[in-house]
C-alpha cells in the first residue's frame, strides 16, 4: 500500500510542479529563490541524470517500462509488511512514472531545480525521488547485510 500512496504523491508533485515552471517561464530562464545558491532554471533535458545519452528516449522509455514492473514485483513480493521498503519502491516509481511521462509527450524531461555551485546540474522532483528511494535501498541492503533482517 505504501509504495502505490508514496508513487502517487510523488508522481502529483512531480507534475504539478513542472506544470508550474512550463506555464510561467521560458526555456532558459532562471529564477533566484535564494541569490548565489538556489534557482529555478527552467530547461529541457533530452537525456538521463546530467544529460547522458542524449536523444535515446526509446531507450530511456523501454528501460523505465522495464524497471517499473521490476519495481511492482518486488514490492509485491518483497515489501509485504515492510513499510520502509514499499516507500523505497514507491519514490523511486513515482519518480519514474513523473520523468517517463514528460518522455513520452515531448521525448524531454522538464528540469528546474539549480543548486549553483553546489550541483552542476538541474533537475527535478521526480529525479529526486529516485536518487532518494535509490539511497533508501542502499541503506537497507546495507543495514540488512550487517544487522540481519531488521
Amino acid at each position: 500500500m505504501y509504495f502505490w500512496i508514496v508513487g502517487s504523491i510523488v508522481f502529483l508533485i512531480d507534475r504539478w510542479t513542472k506544470h508550474l515552471i512550463v506555464q510561467n517561464m521560458q526555456v532558459g530562464d532562471s529564477l533566484p529563490v535564494i541569490k548565489d545558491f538556489l534557482y529555478i532554471t527552467y530547461i529541457k533535458n533530452p537525456g538521463a541524470a546530467f544529460g547522458l545519452l542524449a536523444e535515446k528516449t526509446w531507450l530511456f522509455i523501454v528501460a523505465t517500462v522495464a524497471i517499473l514492473i521490476v519495481l511492482i514485483y518486488l514490492n509485491a513480493t518483497l515489501a509485504q509488511g515492510k513499510v520502509l521498503l514499499g516507500i523505497t519502491f514507491g519514490l523511486v516509481a513515482g519518480g519514474a512514472v513523473g520523468n517517463l511521462l514528460d518522455r513520452l509527450q515531448s521525448g524531454l524531461v522538464v528540469d528546474f531545480i539549480y543548486f549553483r555551485g553546489v550541483w552542476p546540474y538541474v533537475f527535478n522532483v521526480a529525479d529526486s525521488a529516485i536518487v532518494i528511494g535509490t539511497v533508501l535501498l542502499a541503506w537497507q541492503i546495507i543495514i540488512t547485510e550487517r544487522f540481519g533482517n531488521e
